[in-house]
């Protein structure tokens, strides 16, 4: 059943309860709250007009929280309604990353839960634990379940839910097990050599429906489950490590139940640009979302009287049976309890006791971001990409050129797809260092070129073996045995070292270049140095919206800044230009002219350069003639009334240009619409809403021509890399636009509805970055492994003629290329596994030289070894990109099934295999991987599986493109936002304030927050806002002045301004696109699009809440188990 599936029968999982006594219930159904002033959406949490309300849930309400004091210590009572906490610390929780998809088998989703399959909601506050400090005893908590009767109409804790979940409340300490029945209690770690897994009990769904007046039996969820594990802290680090967010109090939750009726409001206006909005999570601070809106319908569950705090059922089932939810098929078909007397209502699980992203992410950044991370030892789980830290290269590539999704594979192919755990690295093969770290060395070996292994082609590493005297190496990959050349003999010492050891990086680093010689270029001669060429659409839409001017304008300075060689004086790389609507025009800026020249070419069937000389030339040599070209453009098509433009001659015209010059170069095509003009790659407007979520959706994603795919094959050959700049009002078909830039290692940057005033700054700090980043023309990738395993699987923005080797026309420092291995034969643990990334590239200078990658892992025998070294973030890249490629082929339901699937199987695996016995109502998870299960819910959530009815389809073609070749750090904001506080920024101090969990419950309506996600960033000010801050941040004296039409915050000479600007600035410092600025005004329709990025929360499009999607993955875990 998938997570997101529409079909719904009743009101979603979590919502609130009719009465709930002692709570007053304002705002429901849209009445308004006394004092506040009607608004578009309805009351702020309340229904949304105009979307059809399902009746009030019966299903239990998350517990009020206690007083300010903290509950009381496990073992102590609690009266219903309160929840306990553990007597652990609870850590201030944090941001992490989304998780994402990947194939796997899973029953049909109208399949109803049987009996024994009821979801069993979460219900208890579950903690985790620190390190230190182990668990109560499994005797304590048994007597403490035990004594636990639940009444008939009890549950334990919301099931998970489609559309209507309900969002986490504040969320505890760290890693650790859940414990079962809402005690705090922590269960003991099982099974651990490592840190403790994280054991969420028994609020999980359990197994058979529970009886009126049962107790709860001590069953616990499996343990660990096999294949599971939780997903690691967001960098690389094994254990979660983040340390907790200090200083930052947790936001008050509301006390009580949401009240009826407060619900999500309706679907986000403007859709930011760069973002494929997650939908908006329902509710908001502390309430719990109502009944969500959008397109359930389904008959009200049956009213029942309020019931005070949750309890447990006996099986962990959910008592008050509630409807289906949306996306998780129907509880147990014959609900039980219609009609009985309702008795005590379940608890609900906390959400401070699941694992929380934020407290991951501390963890590890207080744990491992002082030390340098030295790569000398095999098999090192990195610190998280959430963490900063230096890297010492020993031996190993740095993790900021190759992450792993586990740095201990299993010996066998058969432990491998046991534990289900994908193997996959992800290469950034021209990653940007920071300053503090030396770039890779350059190694001229003169006329001979490299040393390799005669058989595998392997270059020369710190890995192969000298022997014989240092006269032979045995190389490590293929163990086949090579003279050493005689310019290359050096004696050993003692240890079989050469002497030489430290003075060559191919023996003592992980990363180094060779300059490559004459026999690594195409036809045997050296490459002309590369060439940008500038292709401006000039139709009337470009012109009349100041595009074409702006861009005539930036290009005067840009051109001084083209990328070169550290040390020369000039960019050697030379510059043309070309306009177009219908016909294109190519101008000659030749040095010797007084003036640029024109040309035009109308047959646009059958492309051709009209000029060779003069057409590509020196910026230095040809200022004055570009500058009076670059004056004149806008002037030339100041009264066009040309609406149609072509899309395909334009990229032949720059093929045909790069070939006439003999060199690789890239295009900078600036377009605005649909290629509608009579041409070769013309287009029609297939635009079909009607197909998302039929079997015909993924037609959305593919190219509606072969066209282009043939035309980028043309591309590669020749080295030509295509950048996109799109500009448009209406639909443009991003996916068939796009293939050649995506074939061809290019970037698309897209700005809807483009207007000056708002995205002027977005675009030209987009263009000035496309224009200077380092880039490598040309390049051929191949990723050599050592005996064993072998790389089957790529993923990324190239093209592949064969099975091996990667081709891209462009490579620049932002692109990354995942690649998945399987295995061929047994490893073994002494020798362990060896990866080779070796990438064939001209630089910038027209130098042609090979980038060598190298990455020693463990392997193991022992599935626990496995589940201690996993990285969570590099998981769930892995498997976004593999749903993102599914959707392709398959059905979205299908992705997301197999996604879910396949979680479940890796946490079964560890539950069966790793995690001590204990009873199936307990769900552990690994410790690093923890995040996995909230993680894989926000790739769930995104908007290329699971889109809002506001999301376009050019939306997500454009979002499943970037996401295809991000780097780690960058799903893992996108996936899980980061939410900081400003209101809790430190104005006299340089770092950031601490992150909070994204959950509406976690906003204050007192502050002021900013959310951002690598293509977004959100300043979102809360009703109540002192006026001083607002006059600080905005100018303006009144929350009411303040303009939701602003695109940058307001230059104010006072310290609150300077801190959160000078924020804004450092996190779009971190990005590699310019991150559109939006403010939204609590309750203002914005407000919308802002809640689609509280990941935690259910959201309008039907995805579940992180509580009850955990309660859905232990479900389908025990259903493996059993």
């Amino acid at each position: 059943m998938s997570v997101n599936q529409q079909a719904h029968t009743g009101p979603p999982y979590g919502q609130p309860q009719p009465g709930y006594q002692g709570y007053p219930q304002p705002a429901y159904g849209g009445q308004s709250l006394p004092g506040v002033p009607p608004s578009q959406y309805g009351a702020y949490n309340g229904p949304m007009p105009g979307y059809q309300q399902p009746g009030p849930p019966q299903g239990p309400l998350r517990a009020p929280p206690t007083s300010g004091a903290p509950p009381p210590a496990s073992g102590a009572s609690h009266p219903s309604g309160h929840l306990a906490y553990s007597q652990y610390e609870h850590g201030d929780v944090q941001n992490g990353i989304p998780a994402s998809a990947a194939p796997m088998q899973r029953p049909p989703a109208s399949q109803p839960f049987l009996p024994g399959s009821a979801p069993t909601p979460v219900s208890q506050t579950s903690t985790f634990q620190q390190y230190g400090s182990p668990p109560a005893s499994v005797q304590q908590l048994s007597n403490h379940m035990a004594g636990m009767t639940i009444g008939s109409a009890a549950a334990s804790a919301p099931p998970p839910a489609g559309l209507g979940y309900g969002p986490p409340t504040s969320v505890p300490p760290v890693s650790g097990s859940f414990s079962a029945t809402g005690s705090g209690l922590y269960t003991p770690y099982s099974a651990s050599q490592g840190p403790p897994p994280t054991s969420v009990s028994q609020g999980l769904p359990l197994a058979q429906p529970p009886f009126p007046g049962q107790t709860i039996s001590t069953q616990r969820l499996p343990t660990q489950v096999p294949g599971f594990a939780p997903p690691p802290p967001s960098t690389g680090v094994g254990p979660s490590s983040y340390p907790p967010t200090t200083g930052a109090p947790r936001p008050p939750t509301m006390p009580g139940p949401p009240l009826p009726g407060q619900t999500v409001a309706g679907p986000p206006t403007s859709q930011p640009n760069h973002v494929s909005s997650p939908p908006p999570p329902s509710a908001m601070s502390g309430l719990h979302p109502g009944p969500p809106m959008s397109g359930l319908h389904g008959p009200p569950p049956p009213t029942h009287p309020p019931q005070p705090g949750y309890q447990m059922q006996q099986n962990g089932s959910f008592g008050q049976v509630r409807g289906p939810q949306p996306n998780y098929g129907g509880a147990y078909p014959g609900t039980p309890n219609y009609g009985s007397p309702p008795g005590p209502p379940p608890k609900r699980l906390d959400p401070d006791s699941i694992p929380s992203p934020i407290q991951v992410i501390e963890d590890d950044r207080s744990n491992r971001g002082s030390e340098p991370f030295v790569t000398g030892v095999r098999g090192q789980v990195p610190p998280l990409v959430t963490t900063n830290f230096l890297v010492k290269d020993q031996g190993n590539a740095s993790p900021r050129y190759i992450r792993c999704t586990s740095y201990n594979i299993p010996c066998t192919s058969d432990m491998a797809k046991q534990s289900q755990v994908p193997l996959a690295a992800v290469i950034k093969p021209l990653a940007a260092l920071p300053p503090e770290e030396t770039l890779p060395y350059l190694v001229d070996h003169g006329e001979s070129g490299p040393v390799r292994c005669n058989r595998c082609k392997a270059y020369m590493c710190p890995f192969m073996q000298f022997i014989e005297g240092g006269r032979r190496f045995q190389c490590c990959f293929c163990s086949c045995v090579t003279e050493v050349p005689p310019h290359y003999f050096q004696h050993l010492d003692h240890t079989g070292k050469r002497v030489d050891f430290y003075d060559r990086p191919e023996l003592s680093l992980g990363s180094y270049e060779f300059l490559a010689t004459v026999d690594y270029c195409k036809n045997n001669k050296f490459p002309s140095p590369p060439a940008f060429i500038f292709m401006i659409d000039v139709s009337y839409n470009a012109v009349k919206s100041g595009l074409v001017r702006l861009i005539c304008e930036e290009l005067k300075s840009l051109l001084d800044y083209l990328p070169r060689e550290g040390n020369m004086e000039e960019s050697a790389i030379r510059v043309g230009f070309v306009t177009y609507n219908k016909v294109l025009h190519f101008y000659n800026v030749k040095s010797s002219l007084a003036q640029p020249q024109m040309m035009v070419v109308s047959d646009v069937a059958d492309m051709f350069v009209p000029l060779l000389d003069g057409f590509l030339v020196n910026v230095n040599e040809s200022r004055t003639v570009i500058t009076s070209l670059l004056d004149q453009i806008p002037e030339m098509f100041a009264d066009t009334r040309e609406t149609e433009t072509v899309f395909a001659p334009v990229i032949q015209a720059g093929l045909e240009a790069l070939k006439a010059a003999e060199c690789a170069g890239k295009l900078f095509i600036f377009h605005t619409s649909l290629p509608i003009a009579e041409a070769p790659g013309k287009l029609k407007n297939r635009d079909d809403k009607k197909l998302v979520n039929t079997d015909k959706e993924k037609t959305l994603f593919q190219p509606q021509t072969s066209f282009y795919n043939n035309l980028a094959k043309d591309c590669v050959a020749q080295g030509c890399c295509v950048d996109l700049f799109l500009f448009p009002n209406q639909y443009l078909d991003v996916a068939t636009l796009g293939v050649v830039t995506y074939q061809t290692g290019g970037s698309i940057y897209k700005y809807a509805y483009f207007q000056l005033e708002t995205d002027q700054d977005r675009f030209l700090n987009d263009l000035r970055r496309d224009v200077q980043k380092e880039v490598g023309f040309d390049a051929v990738m191949r990723v050599r492994t050592s005996t064993g395993i072998r790389a089957t699987d790529f993923f990324g923005a190239f093209y592949m003629s064969n099975t091996t080797d990667v081709e891209m026309a462009g490579l620049d420092c932002d692109k990354t290329i995942t690649v998945e291995f399987k295995h061929d034969d047994k490893l073994s643990e002494d020798s362990g596994a060896l990866l080779q990334c070796a990438l064939l590239y001209t630089s910038c200078a027209g130098q042609r030289r090979l980038r060598i990658h190298n990455l020693s892992l463990n392997c193991c025998t022992q599935l626990a070894d496995l589940y201690r070294n996993c990285e969570t973030d590099t998981l769930i890249n892995y498997l976004a990109k593999y749903a993102y490629r599914g959707v392709l082929s398959s059905p979205v339901k299908t992705v997301r099934d197999a996604l879910i699937n396949q979680c479940a199987q890796i946490l079964a695996c560890y539950r069966k295999n790793c995690a001590s016995p204990s009873s199936a109502g307990q769900l552990i998870l690994p410790e690093c991987m923890k995040l996995l299960p909230v993680y894989l819910n926000c790739v769930l959530k995104s908007d290329v599986l699971q889109p809002g009815p506001e999301v376009t389809t050019d939306d997500r073609a454009y979002i499943r493109q970037l996401v295809t070749s991000m780097d780690v750090a960058e799903t893992n904001v996108f996936f899980y936002p980061r939410l900081l506080p400003l209101t809790k920024a430190d104005v006299d101090s340089d770092s950031l304030p601490a992150a909070i969990r994204n959950s509406e419950e976690r906003l204050s309506k007192g502050d002021i927050y900013l959310l951002e996600n690598g293509l977004n960033i959100f300043v979102w000010v809360g009703v109540s806002v002192q006026q001083g801050l607002i006059q600080n941040l905005f100018g303006v004296s009144s929350f009411s002045q303040i303009s939701s039409a602003l695109s940058t915050l307001p230059v104010l000479e006072n310290p609150f301004s300077k801190k959160v600007r000078s924020i804004v600035d450092m996190l779009q410092g971190q990005r590699s696109r310019y991150m559109k600025l939006m403010i939204v005004k609590q309750e203002d329709k914005l407000e919308m699009l802002f809640r689609h990025f509280l990941v935690e929360d259910k959201s309008l499009s039907g995805g579940a809440s992180y509580v009850d999607f955990l309660c859905h993955m232990h479900k389908e875990i025990r259903q493996l188990l059993s």
